[in-house]
């Protein structure tokens, strides 16, 4: 799986990388079904926080949280994140 992390008008320092990096292993479980995994973080008027997984099997997810905190919005999106995934792992499982 290939991650790649992007902050947008703010510097990631390292405590930020590693909540993140906690937050990522969440989804361990489906590593070997997941291409590429792309975090943008943006700070504006509040954090939004995107990701794009690509599975191997050439579906895409696009999902985008927004909070006041940049802890907060990564919560969020790793919470839709890690639904969205399980949800795309049971539809392959029905198909086979």
């Amino acid at each position: 799986m290939n991650v790649d992390i992007k902050a947008v008008h703010f510097t990631l320092h390292e405590d930020g990388k590693d909540y993140l990096d906690r937050k990522i292993a969440r989804i361990h479980n489906a590593e070997n079904m997941i291409v590429d995994l792309m975090i943008t973080l943006t700070k504006g008027k509040e954090f939004t926080a995107e990701a794009t997984v690509n599975f191997r099997w050439g579906v895409s997810i696009h999902v985008k949280e927004e909070a006041f905190e940049l802890n907060p919005a990564v919560d969020k999106l790793m919470d839709v994140l890690d639904a969205k995934i399980t949800k795309e792992k049971e539809k392959v499982k029905e198909k086979r």
